[in-house]
């Protein structure tokens, strides 16, 4: 006699095929006989004031806090105006005439501004004092009406 052309791991895997095929009919059968409700209630989920899902409904006894809307920050935390007349001070530390741009340090707040030869009313050099005025743009302050401080 010959021997059987199947493996033990074949018969083995088709046994798990087997009780999966049986598996799925049961869950299947069992779906047909007890039909979940399909309520509108069971459904619901509901928000807190914390902004947690929860599948119970809000207390109505319960304070309300009022927040206002002012206050609410998305994304981008809200920046304060600066006001944009003010001559300010400070010294040239590069300036690329070739170029025609340059940077200002603020002497009191330290920021570094960008200047421009079309926003200056003298010629400058490096480690000029200077007066000037800011204007904002799409890249950040520029500095404008520069002029030597006397």
């Amino acid at each position: 006699m010959s021997k059987s052309q199947e493996t033990w791991n074949k018969k083995e895997t088709e046994k798990k095929k087997q009780q999966k095929k049986k598996e799925k009919e049961q869950k299947k059968q069992e779906r047909k006989d007890n039909p979940k409700s399909s309520n509108i209630e069971d459904m619901m989920a509901y928000v807190d004031e914390y902004g947690n899902i929860t599948a119970t409904p809000p207390d109505p006894k319960r304070k309300k806090i009022e927040i206002n809307e002012a206050d609410i920050s998305i994304g981008v935390a809200r920046q304060v105006a600066v006001e944009q007349d003010v001559v300010r001070k400070g010294t040239v530390t590069f300036f690329n005439e070739s170029k025609g741009y340059g940077f200002i340090k603020d002497s009191e707040t330290q920021e570094s501004i960008f200047v421009h030869v079309n926003g200056l009313e003298e010629a400058i050099k490096e480690n000029n004092k200077v007066t000037f005025e800011t204007e904002s743009s799409p890249k950040g302050l520029n500095a404008i009406k520069v002029k030597l401080s006397k």
